[in-house]
């Protein structure tokens, strides 16, 4: 439960970035030699991909906090049992796209919310370049088996900016025969490009309009390397969100990463007139990272440019919260993409903002929230997702009444320590 809160004041590290976590194990079990991994989150969903990788025959170890070490063979092997990937939904549709290179049988299963989340988007395409794939017991549904090799190359074009399709096909691609190619006319974000090259394999991006096509030639090894994982910007934007709304606060958050493709969150604070700053900027993993400072802020309302979706896709219901104290409408538009996420987002943020007292308009493809004073007072229903309950525990730390959430223990899948942070800057959950 989140109260009125004095005014938040601190500064505080981001966790390490979810996105770049998932990869870099992977990346590790599939390459020749040691991985060296600093920062790594040691949240559920990471902790899952890294038992994934041990049973795929990768030697993973934790020498220190956030300090981890994973020793690949070049290649994967069959596991004994069935690979549980939690809640993790990154974390088995790049994994699928890893074994569907080798000659090897895997089952991968999840948690109820998983078991939920379509996965034709990854499979359909693993399947046009020869992977086999054995539904246990709803199509399209976990649990799934995976019977990988023998892969040709294939020519994609994304009818949606999806990270994690592009992801499974340029990994199934390293082992497939040919030259695969990806086309988005929009672009998504490109972690997994940039730590391929990491990892000594040769990418190719080429632009084209407002999107880019991906190439990678078949037949290459990856190379163990050292990774530094950034701040994770989808993370740090909770105690900023609480600072911009919780008068007199004023708190920093070290580290964030400023991939162009994951930072427009930020650039649509700034159109709310939010006062945030950017300090310190530098470069680590291959990342640009900085130093985010946001002061207490009198925001209003905008119409949320369609283009930036892809690049705040995971940070529609923190933003949300936010617009739920600004002055006027702020329209979100042209993300169905949340219906598909861990939950129905744009359903479950509707719910739990209505709950408390704000006006939303509800739309297919998005929605409209009015800011004004909030209410609160309510249980919110979290379906299992950690953003919708950190993003309405924010919200209560302005809210007029406490808000509670139900299931808070799936915040751990990607913030650990999530509370405690909080609290540590002044916030009052408990």
């Amino acid at each position: 439960m989140a109260s009125t809160s004095p005014a938040l004041t601190g500064t505080v590290k981001a966790p390490g970035d979810k996105s770049i976590s998932h990869r870099s194990l992977i990346f590790g079990g599939m390459a020749e030699g040691v991985t060296e991994i600093d920062g790594l989150l040691e949240g559920d969903d990471i902790l899952a991909t890294a038992r994934a990788m041990a049973s795929l025959g990768a030697k993973v170890e934790k020498i220190g906090q956030g300090h981890w070490k994973v020793t690949g063979k070049g290649r994967l092997q069959s596991p004994f049992d069935t690979i549980d990937c939690g809640n993790a939904g990154t974390g088995v549709r790049l994994l699928m796209g890893a074994v569907a290179g080798y000659p090897v049988n895997v089952t991968f299963d999840g948690d109820v919310s998983l078991r939920k989340r379509p996965m034709k988007r990854v499979t359909g395409p693993l399947a046009t370049m020869g992977a086999r794939f054995d539904w246990k017991l709803v199509e399209d549904r976990l649990p799934v088996e995976v019977k990988g090799g023998k892969l040709t190359a294939i020519d994609y074009v994304q009818s949606v900016a999806s990270a994690q399709i592009k992801s499974a096909i340029l990994l199934a691609a390293l082992n497939a025969e040919g030259t695969t190619r990806i086309t988005e006319p929009e672009k998504s974000r490109d972690h997994t490009e940039r730590m391929l090259s990491a990892f000594g394999a040769k990418v190719g991006v080429e632009a084209l309009g407002e999107g880019w096509v991906i190439s990678l030639e078949g037949g290459q090894s990856l190379h163990g390397t050292s990774v530094s994982v950034p701040g994770d910007p989808s993370s740090a934007a909770f105690p900023l969100a609480a600072a911009l709304i919780v008068p007199g606060s004023e708190v920093t958050v070290e580290g964030v990463m400023l991939n162009r493709l994951r930072a427009a969150l930020f650039d649509t604070w700034i159109d709310m007139g939010a006062d945030l700053t950017i300090s310190n900027r530098r470069m680590a993993g291959g990342e640009e990272v900085g130093d985010v400072t946001a002061r207490y802020s009198r925001l209003k309302g905008i119409v949320v440019p369609e283009m930036r979706a892809a690049a705040m896709i995971d940070e529609y219901p923190i933003l949300a919260a936010t617009a739920a104290f600004a002055e006027g409408q702020t329209v979100m538009r042209g993300i169905g993409e949340m219906r598909v996420k861990e939950s129905d987002r744009i359903a479950l943020m509707t719910a739990g903002l209505r709950a408390c007292g704000v006006q939303v308009d509800e739309e297919p493809e998005g929605f409209i929230v009015t800011g004004g004073p909030v209410k609160g007072g309510a249980t919110v229903d979290t379906a299992h997702d950690h953003r919708i309950a950190m993003s309405h525990l924010v919200l209560g730390l302005a809210a007029e009444h406490p808000v509670a959430v139900r299931d808070p223990e799936m915040i751990a899948t990607s913030f650990p320590g999530f509370v405690a942070l909080m609290n540590g800057l002044g916030a009052k959950i408990g």
